[in-house]
């Protein structure tokens, strides 16, 4: 069993960063660690019998341009993602597209090996796998009572 720290507005800052997304689409948003950041890519979080899945959302992000670490049980995916006009005869009339400074922090579980932690891009997916430790079968124990 887990133990996770409950955060009770942490489903309003979701709906509040969309909503500041939607209303206003270069607002910048506070990432995890407070810092202001020019957008957060989606991320979705799965789990196997052997790992964890991490898959952030980074269109047109190079893979040059992002950094994956982890310390005291936090992982961090940060980067950037760089805006270029490739033809400047072109006349963009609107763009919805978030670019700029981006970071996303997770608590690992404590079943986790960080040493052995992957990544890989591609596809504008980033795709982070975190193996599980072996699994500690609990076995009951009976206490005497005196």
């Amino acid at each position: 069993m887990n133990l996770v720290n409950w955060t009770p507005f942490r489903d309003m800052e979701g709906i509040i960063d969309r909503y500041s997304n939607l209303a206003m689409p270069r607002a910048r948003v506070l990432g995890d660690t407070g810092k202001p950041f020019d957008w957060r890519p989606n991320v979705d979080i799965s789990e196997t019998k052997r790992d964890y899945l991490i898959k952030a959302e980074l269109p047109e992000v190079e893979k040059e341009d992002v950094q994956v670490s982890v310390e005291n049980g936090l992982l961090t995916i940060s980067g950037e993602r760089k805006y270029v006009k490739e033809d400047e005869t072109e006349t963009q009339h609107r763009v919805e597209s978030m670019y700029g400074r981006f970071s996303r922090s997770f608590t690992l579980p404590s079943d986790t090996d960080e040493a052995k932690i992957s990544a890989k891009a591609k596809d504008g997916v980033l795709t982070v796998r975190i193996p599980k430790t072996q699994e500690v079968v609990e076995k009951p124990v009976q206490i005497t009572i005196e």
